[in-house]
């Protein structure tokens, strides 16, 4: 199927689309896990693909798992990342090219070569589905019984603390996403004591936002602060008439254990449209291993970093999993049109991998 390497593994899963149908990927990963190694490979009702080294009956189930987490769905590709029935894939400048290199097929291929190279019970491999839209995958093989003891998310890391040097996120932000919803009577605007106007309510409202300050928290010693932003507004019929209605869209990046107070006014109320997880690892000693391996991997110094972007390591955690974020892709790389990953990166991510879990179960 391919030549082995993570570039020919990742070059190959990036070229397989899967913004609307994550079948032909799922195939792929499993088909090769199947071919590379004696685990045993499954893929559940939902589509993710999860293979296992079996824990043998002498250890009595009491030794530890790690997993190594991925998604194969993308967001919907450019046009110019789309050749036919296929997505278009290039190699140059030491970086491979297309959609869903960075985010995060790249680290997909990784993280299934280290899983082939560490033959080790206890180990496990994981690629869902629906991350793109919510953690659908995610969610669902939580809810299935997936529950594994430690869990290294392969998410963008790479050039946070320093350009090019891979770290570890030992925490990242979650995403509130909300519409507050204003209502009033409405009245012709000649006589505008008549009605009661959405739009002054949402104003009050937004006033009351402005005031909330930012929740904030500390992740083994780094301070970590979100947000509360609005991002839109939309109010009224005509230009005579008193405005019935209005509604504001608002945007929380919120912080593990901590969430703004949303205003409770009269006439407005709140809509939750999106609530993704936010992360933290509260086990120093498997941060600190996690880093030691990304150390031992590069010429750079890695370090504990925080990252602005949700993951499926939030749901994870929320379901009792100890996570990091630990992989490829840089800032900026993901969702575009140039969208690309650095070859060296991944060969280097592989290898973290593979330390991590010779260093936690061997």
């Amino acid at each position: 199927m391919t030549d082995g390497t993570v570039a020919a593994l990742a070059g190959k899963l990036v070229e397989t689309p899967s913004h609307e149908d994550e079948q032909r990927a799922g195939d792929l990963i499993e088909g090769w896990l199947r071919e590379h190694t004696d685990a045993a490979v499954g893929r559940d009702r939902h589509g993710n693909v999860i293979a296992r080294h079996e824990v043998g009956e002498s250890a009595g189930g009491s030794d530890p798992t790690l997993a190594l987490i991925g998604h194969h769905d993308v967001v919907p590709p450019d046009e110019r990342q789309v050749d036919g029935e296929g997505y278009v894939v290039e190699r140059r400048d030491g970086r491979l090219h297309g959609r869903g290199a960075a985010d995060m097929k790249g680290a997909v291929s990784a993280a299934m070569l280290a899983f082939r190279d560490v033959d080790q019970e206890g180990l496990i491999f994981a690629s869902f589905v629906g991350e793109e839209v919510g953690g659908r995958g995610a969610r669902a093989a939580i809810a299935d019984g997936f529950a594994p003891d430690y869990a290294v998310v392969g998410e963008g890391s790479t050039g946070y603390s320093a350009p090019g040097v891979t770290d570890v996120a030992v925490a990242h932000k979650g995403r509130r996403a909300s519409t507050l919803v204003a209502e009033g009577r409405a009245a012709h605007a000649s006589e505008p004591d008549k009605g009661e106007n959405a739009v002054y309510r949402a104003g009050e409202a937004i006033a009351a936002l402005r005031e909330l300050p930012a929740p904030e928290t500390t992740v083994l010693g780094h301070k970590m602060q979100g947000s509360v932003v609005v991002t839109g507004i939309e109010g009224g019929s005509a230009w005579n008439v008193v405005p019935e209605r209005c509604t504001v869209t608002v945007d929380e990046r919120t912080v593990p254990g901590e969430r703004a107070p949303l205003p409770d006014l009269p006439g407005v109320r709140h809509e939750l449209d999106q609530d993704l997880p936010p992360m933290a690892c509260h086990d120093e000693a498997f941060a600190e291993d996690v880093l030691a391996a990304a150390a031992g991997s590069q010429d750079g110094d890695p370090e504990a970093v925080l990252k602005p972007h949700a993951t499926d390591a939030g749901w994870l955690v929320d379901a009792g999993t100890t996570c990091v974020v630990c992989g490829p892709a840089e800032p900026g790389e993901a969702h575009t049109a140039t969208e690309s990953v650095s070859l060296d990166v991944l060969d280097r991510c592989r290898e973290i991998y593979r330390r991590t879990a010779k260093q936690l179960l061997g």
